[in-house]
């Protein structure tokens, strides 16, 4: 009896950071609608009840999956907001490749979830449509920071070249897609600084 008793504990333990860390895999290679729960609860490995016991309800666990990947940093968003990074590159991060190993090739998270919840209402929905709102802002005060002109509508422009250079890289299968939208910022950001500090720099 001792024995079991230890056991189960040791399964319990974690045992909400294994569902997330199984879910977040398993919805990176099939899609979040096609992942069932009694997939998640296999690859935890934990019980249904468990798994019910952390997560209500499937959109519960998808909301939570979203949450932990922003506060972790593992989004576009993340590197916007690392101090020791200089402001412009902090943008530019934007464009680079995932690290090498990531498989598959996805696009942004957020915008995934948002298709596969397309009813504003939805928590899911609305959760990534906050997310994508926020990476705007955090773009904008960074140009700002740098005394672009317009920051506002710059911030719009490459946020826009940054979710659909994801989105590419995910349907082409290309990890680096992004060095193409790099470019392109690189020339939206000189343009829009004052004439002494552009530097028209350009990625080989």
């Amino acid at each position: 009896m001792t024995t079991v008793t230890t056991a189960s504990r040791r399964q319990g333990r974690g045992g909400r950071e294994r569902i997330l860390a199984a879910a977040a895999g398993l919805f990176a290679v099939q899609g979040i609608n096609a992942t069932g729960m009694e997939q998640i609860a296999a690859r935890a490995p934990v019980s249904k009840r468990t798994l019910y016991a952390h997560f209500r309800t499937k959109d519960e666990l998808v909301l939570a999956h979203l949450k932990d990947l922003a506060s972790t940093g593992r989004t576009l968003e993340g590197a916007l907001t690392q101090k020791d990074i200089p402001l412009r590159e902090r943008i530019l991060t934007l464009f680079d490749p995932p690290p090498a190993g990531t498989d598959p090739v996805r696009g942004c998270p957020f915008i995934d979830a948002a298709v596969e919840f397309p009813d504003p209402q939805n928590a899911v929905h609305s959760y990534a449509r906050e997310s994508k709102l926020l990476m705007v802002r955090l773009v904008a005060e960074l140009v700002a920071e740098l005394g672009c002109r317009e920051p506002s509508v710059l911030a719009e422009q490459l946020v826009t070249l940054a979710d659909g250079a994801a989105s590419r890289a995910m349907v082409l299968g290309d990890s680096d897609y992004g060095r193409h939208a790099r470019t392109a910022a690189e020339i939206l950001l000189d343009n829009a600084l004052p004439r002494e500090k552009q530097t028209f720099a350009t990625r080989p």
